[in-house]
């Protein structure tokens, strides 16, 4: 076993070493780019081909490719090329930040990341925040994210997710794994960063809303701040989807109680990781027969096993759909209890894949309580606090991430809230 970390530590420096040189040939590095405090664009690692092009995001949300027709940037020899409103072309230098890159351990698995921070003489009172995933398999070094925060004033630390880029081991949806690694990753920043920050927490978006606060619970931090996340269990998430659809097809009363008998039977199959649950599903299968609603219905699971001939769910539905130790009845509303710093917790009010209702009330009951926290929402938005355009059949084409998000999170993470923050409402 020793050898085995000591190869992947030694691999994990190697790709780090090798997404540095690559990212130093290219003609715009990842970063931010810009000439002052709301005039800068955020972009992410190169693409693999120049074609590819480069993420950006603006502080106002806007986002896409260098490579889209009609970008309103590109950037070349280390400049980016920005169209102003008027459609004069603005030349934005790269700003100065401080990279550092570091491989850490936890749970005897070497992870790989980089803190980033602000430029400039040291300062010990700048917040300090961890970047923790959400259920992307992609890796988050180079990614705009983190980039955006520390061009707002912020040192970042963010860290590729176990079996993700440059880190070792194998990816997992698995909360209390991923919240050793969350804590170790924290511990690791707060080194780097000695002496030159003031309050260290988590940021957690969608998964991370889950895994920041168990996280938390574990780690010294100061503050956690969640965007769209949830303070209910997987289960709970895919029955909430399931019946949110069920409300927009406008079915029936009696079609509704089917669909929750439907949730009810994948609910057991995933919480005894497919030992027991099938007699009922089919049961439900049966009583639903050819409805047309049952067609295109899906939920995060439920839809999927529906379809699912009986035979089919018992030989491959376990490998199929609980193959990432996702802890199905995880009980959110728990770590979250066991907090006493300040929470921020932003909502997409019409979130479809991660319907808000009961985590606004869980949130609600816990203020009420006394627990420091803030809620904001915004409107018109869906998950990744975007907002979007909606087709004829109901189908949702996302186009930036609402206005205000960005700044908020910055802004509390600093505890320099001002507003407004778009159409954002603190509840």
């Amino acid at each position: 076993m020793p050898g085995r970390i000591a190869w992947l530590r030694n691999a994990a420096l190697a790709l780090v070493a090798v997404g540095a040189a690559a990212t130093a040939k290219a003609e715009c590095g990842a970063g931010a780019y810009g000439t002052g405090e709301d005039a800068f664009v955020v972009l992410g690692a190169p693409g693999a081909t120049p074609a590819a092009g480069q993420r950006y995001l603006f502080p106002d949300g806007r986002r896409g490719s260098t490579a889209d027709a009609g970008a309103p940037v590109t950037c070349r020899d280390g400049v980016a090329t920005v169209a102003a409103a008027d459609g004069v072309a603005q030349q934005w230098p790269r700003i100065a930040l401080r990279e550092t890159d570091a491989i850490f351990d936890s749970a005897a698995t070497p992870l790989a990341g980089q803190l980033v921070e602000p430029a400039g003489p040291p300062d010990p009172t700048r917040p300090l925040v961890v970047m923790v995933h959400g259920s992307e398999s992609t890796a988050a070094i180079g990614s705009v994210y983190g980039y955006m925060l520390a061009a707002q004033g912020v040192s970042v630390f963010v860290y590729d997710k176990r079996g993700t880029g440059a880190s070792g081991g194998t990816y997992t949806q698995n909360f209390e794994l991923l919240a050793e690694d969350a804590a170790a990753a924290l511990e690791q920043a707060r080194a780097l960063a000695a002496g030159r920050f003031g309050r260290a927490g988590f940021f957690g978006g969608s998964q991370g809303g889950w895994v920041a606060p168990l996280a938390a619970t574990r780690a010294p931090a100061d503050f956690v701040a969640i965007g769209f996340g949830l303070v209910v269990s997987p289960i709970e998430e895919d029955r909430a989807q399931l019946l949110e659809e069920a409300r927009r097809m406008g079915l029936a009363a009696e079609e509704m109680a089917q669909a929750e008998r439907l949730s009810d039977a994948t609910a057991e199959l995933v919480r005894t990781h497919f030992v027991r649950g099938y007699k009922a599903l089919e049961a439900v299968r049966r009583e639903i027969g050819d409805a047309p609603w049952a067609a295109t219905i899906a939920g995060e699971y439920s839809g999927d096993m529906l379809r699912m001939s009986d035979a089919d769910l018992r030989r491959i539905g376990r490998a199929r759909f609980d193959n990432l130790e996702l802890i199905w009845d995880y009980d959110a509303k728990a770590a979250l209890a066991k907090l006493d710093v300040p929470l921020l917790w932003v909502l997409a009010e019409d979130d479809r894949e991660a319907p808000i209702e009961r985590t606004r009330a869980v949130l609600a009951e816990l203020a009420g309580a006394g627990q420091p926290i803030d809620v904001y929402l915004f409107p018109d938005t869906d998950h990744g606090m975007m907002e979007y355009r909606e087709s004829a059949d109901g189908s949702r084409t996302g186009t930036r991430i609402t206005d205000g998000y960005l700044r908020l999170l910055a802004d509390w993470i600093k505890r320099d809230v001002q507003g407004p923050y778009g159409r954002g409402v603190k509840l």
